[in-house]
């Protein structure tokens, strides 16, 4: 594949480019400001563009300079909506123009957690400004690009040496450098940053379409999550402080359990649960 990678520089984009250059894709990335640096353990052989999502004329641009064969957006806008809402929809737009192939990965976060568990066929409802920009970026992009595949995922998780941001934030409440607590009332389906980068690349050589969700086999949650990454990095687990967002002024997804259950099937990639990738201390 000639693959391009929106949002490279990112937790999940750094793992999809080396994979792609392990793999022999002649892989190019996207970057907001500067490319990663060597710490990043981004392989050479990467070739960097820089885009802004909130530019209209900028993802057409990049992919006329690179002419990829595949695009995979795993650009991490949060709550922006011109990034994470209207950058997605251009994406799609630029996309649809060449006739090249999408992966557009999305979040389980366009779910409320008042009805599951969730599997590909259930429509967006989401509570939160996050879940409602990436509710409609997939909108955008199946109107957009009907061939694309729409990967819904959960809770990303490192190895702990390059860590995600939700294992930082373990380790920073137990050092006690911020304040905050793990909800017990809270349930996702943690994966594995390398499990969910390999599927996404099988996706990206298939002729699958449509909406598939990518999350591990294990709901748990953020306390229960949070303590499994606390006793692997050899850090005392008592010290993780636990609350209930019910119980917090502002709402939010509770239970949102993806059913992967079609996708996996359909998967040569294994995805694993958090109680089997986190068990034990890293390596």
């Amino acid at each position: 594949m000639r693959l391009l990678i929106i949002g490279g520089s990112g937790f999940l984009g750094g793992e999809l480019a080396r994979r792609a250059v392990a793999a022999g894709h002649e892989t190019s990335a996207t970057r907001t400001t500067r490319p990663p640096d060597a710490r990043r353990d981004v392989p050479p052989g990467v070739s960097w563009h820089a885009l802004d999502l909130r530019d209209p004329a900028g993802p057409a641009e990049v992919l006329a300079r690179v002419a990829p064969s595949v695009v995979v957006n795993a650009s991490s806008g949060g709550s922006d909506w011109a990034v994470t809402a209207e950058g997605g929809v251009r994406v799609a737009q630029a996309v649809a123009g060449r006739g090249c192939r999408l992966i557009h990965v999305s979040s389980d976060a366009v779910f409320s957690g008042d009805d599951g568990p969730y599997d590909e066929t259930r429509l967006p409802d989401p509570v939160t400004p996050y879940g409602a920009a990436k509710a409609a970026a997939e909108t955008g992009v199946r109107l957009l690009a009907p061939d694309a595949v729409v990967v819904r995922t959960s809770l990303i998780i490192g190895d702990g040496h390059a860590p995600s941001a939700h294992e930082r934030h373990v380790h920073d409440l137990v050092a006690g450098d911020r304040d905050g607590v793990l909800f017990t009332d809270v349930v996702r389906c943690p994966v594995h940053v390398t499990d969910l980068a390999a599927a996404l690349l099988e996706l990206a050589a298939s002729e699958a379409v449509g909406v598939r969700h990518v999350a591990g086999p294990d709901a748990l949650t953020r306390h229960e999550l949070g303590v499994l990454v606390a006793r692997r990095d050899g850090l005392d687990p008592t010290r993780l402080p636990a609350g209930r967002q019910a119980d917090g002024a502002r709402r939010g997804a509770l239970d949102v359990r993806l059913d992967s259950r079609v996708t996996r099937r359909d998967l040569r990639t294994r995805l694993r649960g958090a109680r089997e990738f986190l068990a034990g201390p890293r390596v």
